[in-house]
């Protein structure tokens, strides 16, 4: 009995040091690319940073409302925001290699998930970009539209149009994600739905009079000239 439980024990012992054996260069070479991708990712975002401050990255994000609008958000500058994304993308791509060579199940599926996700992720970023830019450009214009026009209420009316353009953008860069595209879809349009409806309800309420008097001084009605009923001779 004593000699089949020595020989279980001893049996395990050798499956245990072969397995272990074998997985111990995996995990050093895991190590190791985990390490030298930490170096290259901090080495690339570095680069990155100086490249952004060389062309004065700061200058434009102050011009397109950026850098306020991260400064609400409680966000680091444009160029530091830029570079850390860049690191933690790298960074985590060497990561998901060097877990992927340890030969897990699944690492290799989770491995080609994320190579596949970097691409829709970065159109995502354009994507938020440019609305952003949109939506403060579309703020500018409606603001000095309404105020050359003598609306009223024009900085709600330009704070709306903002809202607006940044919730589509919103709405295209999750959908670009993939992340609960149909929930996102159906959201933006209810909310821009029930925002139009408000609107319209709004202001042909409470605002009858407004209206009266916008059609009233761009469009004055002409007197009516008719001719005489004798015609002269």
């Amino acid at each position: 009995m004593m000699d089949m439980i020595a020989g279980a024990l001893q049996e395990a012992w050798l499956n245990f040091s072969e397995g272990f054996a074998a997985f111990l260069p995996r995990l050093i070479a895991m190590l190791a690319i985990v390490a030298a991708g930490w170096l290259i990712a901090a080495a690339v975002a570095f680069v990155v940073r100086t490249l952004l401050a060389l062309f004065r990255f700061n200058k434009l994000a102050d011009r397109t409302g950026t850098t306020e609008m991260l400064k609400r958000a409680e966000l680091p500058a444009a160029d530091r925001l830029t570079a850390t994304m860049v690191f933690w993308v790298l960074w985590l791509g060497f990561l998901f290699s060097g877990v992927g060579s340890l030969g897990l199940t699944g690492m290799e599926q989770l491995t080609s998930e994320f190579v596949h996700f970097i691409p829709r992720l970065f159109v995502a970023i354009a994507i938020l970009i440019a609305g952003f830019v949109l939506a403060n450009f579309a703020w500018r214009a409606t603001l000095l539209t309404a105020v050359n026009a003598n609306l009223p209420s024009a900085r709600l009316l330009s704070g709306g149009a903002r809202f607006l353009v940044s919730l589509l953008a919103v709405a295209m860069a999750l959908e670009q994600l993939g992340i609960a595209q149909h929930v996102v879809v159906t959201a933006f349009a209810i909310a821009f739905g029930a925002v139009m409806l408000g609107l319209a309800i709004a202001f042909g309420i409470g605002g009858g009079g407004v209206a009266r008097r916008i059609v009233d001084q761009h469009f004055p009605e002409k007197p009516d000239t008719k001719d005489d009923d004798v015609s002269h001779l």
